[in-house]
């Protein structure tokens, strides 16, 4: 009986080491399925266009498919209290940006869920500036002529942006402050800022530049600076608010890919050595810049950290401007 039960317990553990063996050798790596990846706000718009973009690559790359899936509403709080809730088995990613992640915090008293502490940071795609732009009405082609301009017209001006609380809206509210001049502000849905704008019901706008370099060049709109503190490389030739007397006016947007808490480590670690060598080849870089986006990549912790400066640069601005979201 004691020969039967060692021979029994040798066959049983031989099994396992077989099961063993064949799960190691069959058990297929991150992602063995489709991927989802949701965008928190409308197809076509700038987040929109890059999580395709990087995206299509990443299936090529991979092997498996990316879809992006939009989940537009409540200033991008939707798509991403969704993201957060999602399970975090590297199968529900995000590509967000800048103002569901370090504005909407401090805009919204009270969110569902928290994104700075319940979404992990992979890796940022791009730094993408806001762009000030006027209608061909307005007399004025530099910083300095813009800011006479409205100076000698108080609150006769008007400034579309994408929503109370976005970058476009903060970043008009800054260079007013700070030039000391009157506009008022009328915030849009979505695109409804830009036709207001080309059609001259708004005199001028901080919006990304993907979303207006079309018109730019088309004479549509004139360009009159760029919101980050260096030159955009889509743009080369259209200086900073900074350098035309406004030293450390930076108000850009940027977008980068995340994750719900708890995603597995090694999921992290592929997606990011994926998208840096995406942004970082010749090919995309230059598709990008083309568009009016500067790839930036770089490691889990630097977007990080980058994230808690821009949270809480944010906070302070918004805080100062009285802005409100319910």
């Amino acid at each position: 009986m004691r020969f039967l039960t060692h021979r029994a317990m040798h066959a049983a553990s031989s099994l396992a080491l077989v099961l063993g063996f064949a799960t190691t050798a069959f058990a297929q790596p991150w992602p063995a399925k489709p991927v989802r990846v949701v965008v928190a706000f409308t197809a076509g718009g700038t987040t929109d266009i890059l999580a395709r973009n990087v995206g299509q690559q990443l299936s090529d790359k991979l092997k498996q498919s990316f879809v992006i899936d939009n989940k537009p509403g409540a200033g991008g709080n939707l798509g991403t209290e969704m993201v957060v809730r999602a399970a975090p088995d590297g199968y529900t990613l995000m590509v967000n940006s800048v103002g569901p992640i370090a504005v909407n915090p401090t805009l919204y008293p009270k969110l569902a869920v928290n994104p700075l502490t319940e979404l992990v940071p992979i890796v940022q795609i791009a730094d993408v500036p806001n762009v000030l732009v006027v209608h061909p009405s307005v007399p004025a082609k530099t910083v300095d002529e813009f800011v006479t301009y409205a100076k000698a017209n108080p609150g006769k001006l008007n400034y579309g942006s994408t929503g109370i609380g976005t970058s476009s809206h903060l970043s008009g509210f800054i260079l007013a402050k700070r030039a000391e001049f009157e506009a008022v502000h009328v915030p849009y849905k979505g695109a409804d800022a830009l036709r207001d704008l080309l059609a001259g019901r708004v005199q001028f706008m901080f919006a990304t530049i993907p979303s207006v370099k079309q018109h730019i060049d088309s004479g549509a709109l004139r360009a009159v600076a760029v919101s980050s503190l260096k030159r955009s490389r889509s743009m080369p030739d259209v200086p900073t608010v900074a350098e035309r007397g406004y030293p450390g006016f930076e108000a850009g947007s940027w977008f980068g890919f995340f994750a719900p808490k708890g995603t597995p480590a090694e999921v992290v670690a592929t997606l990011n050595k994926a998208v840096n060598e995406i942004v970082s080849g010749p090919a995309t870089e230059a598709a990008l810049i083309k568009e009016g986006a500067d790839p930036v990549g770089g490691s889990p912790q630097q977007f990080a950290d980058f994230i808690q400066r821009e949270f809480e640069k944010w906070r302070a601005v918004v805080r100062e401007s009285g802005a409100r979201a319910e």
